[in-house]
């Protein structure tokens, strides 16, 4: 995705041009690392590894996307859909947080936990990548900051 699709998505009111908030960017990456750490320890249900590592997953895709200006307008998988732009993650690896959300939303809202060792192994390894990406961009730049 280019910065000209990110435009596409406000004008199909997926996401919301907003200024970015460095207190709110540093908390969602504080709450990301807090997360991905306690998913890996042993002993957890997978169940819990899994909720743990998609969290945090989704404060660092969020984090990036307001590093950017933007928030999401209504859906919370479209941070992980904009991942290629925002923080330049493969398209194989932010397919696995989509897929993650899905498996999410079926946990939550219907009871039902399909997901397998290997999944659960791909999960923390793109919530990985996503990490080390995320903590790359630094503060957020002066022209994309929330007037105080």
């Amino acid at each position: 995705m280019s910065s000209k699709e990110l435009g596409n998505l406000v004008k199909t009111e997926l996401l919301k041009s907003e200024p970015g908030d460095q207190t709110e960017f540093d908390g969602l990456v504080d709450s990301g690392r807090k997360r991905l750490a306690d998913a890996k320890k042993q002993g957890l249900s997978p169940e819990s590894q899994f909720d743990l590592a998609y969290s945090a997953a989704h404060a660092f895709s969020l984090a990036a996307m307001r590093w950017h200006g933007y928030r999401p307008a209504n859906k919370r998988y479209v941070v992980f859909q904009v991942l290629g732009n925002t923080l330049g993650i493969e398209r194989e690896d932010w397919r696995v947080l989509d897929k993650c959300h899905r498996i999410r939303n079926a946990f939550e809202y219907d009871g039902s936990f399909d997901v397998d060792e290997q999944l659960l192994s791909d999960l923390i390894e793109a919530t990985e990548k996503t990490k080390t990406a995320v903590e790359k961009l630094g503060p957020i730049p002066v022209h994309r900051k929330k007037e105080k």
